[in-house]
């Protein structure tokens, strides 16, 4: 019996809706990167712990490296390709190079989408509340207390998109 039957796809990319043929044990990442070439999806550890690959789905924050591609039939799916077009991630991402909360930058992308997650549900987090909000991402380089300073920055200077 063949594992991998391929399947028709419909989803709505970064905003754009998408047909595609996958296998279905394709996993979501390695389509996005593949396929699409959105390389802002990175694979860290490829078993959903370091966030490195972390998209919104459906306006949550989930690993795609766990996702089959067959799960996604339906969905909205958003990467940091298309939300660095948002006036959120321009917030967020003033905010983190302002904190230094950027060095290697792999684990970037991750981050940026997990401090948008988190504001979008509580937009003034206490230092417990973004520790949570960002326990699912992993940086080797930069030190988690500029990462909890810019999403504080980004929290107050975004404070008129998040506090509606």
């Amino acid at each position: 019996m063949n594992s991998n039957v391929k399947i028709n796809l419909k989803f709505n990319l970064n905003g754009k809706d998408i047909e595609i043929t996958a296998g279905s044990s394709e996993r979501l990442l390695d389509i996005l990167r593949n396929k699409f070439e959105l390389t802002g999806v990175k694979e860290g550890c490829g078993e959903g712990e370091c966030g490195a690959c972390s998209i919104l789905r459906n306006g949550r924050l989930v690993n795609s490296c766990t996702i089959p591609a067959a799960a996604v039939d339906g969905d909205e799916i958003i990467t940091i390709e298309g939300f660095s077009k948002t006036e959120e991630f321009r917030i967020i991402s003033e905010a983190y190079a302002q904190c230094g909360a950027v060095q290697c930058g792999f684990c970037t992308p991750g981050f940026i989408l997990a401090t948008a997650a988190l504001l979008r549900k509580n937009p003034n987090p206490d230092d417990e509340q973004i520790k949570e909000g960002l326990s699912g991402n992993l940086c080797r380089c930069t030190g988690y207390s500029m990462i909890m300073e810019a999403v504080k920055t980004a929290s107050q200077n975004g404070a008129h998109i998040w506090r509606k």
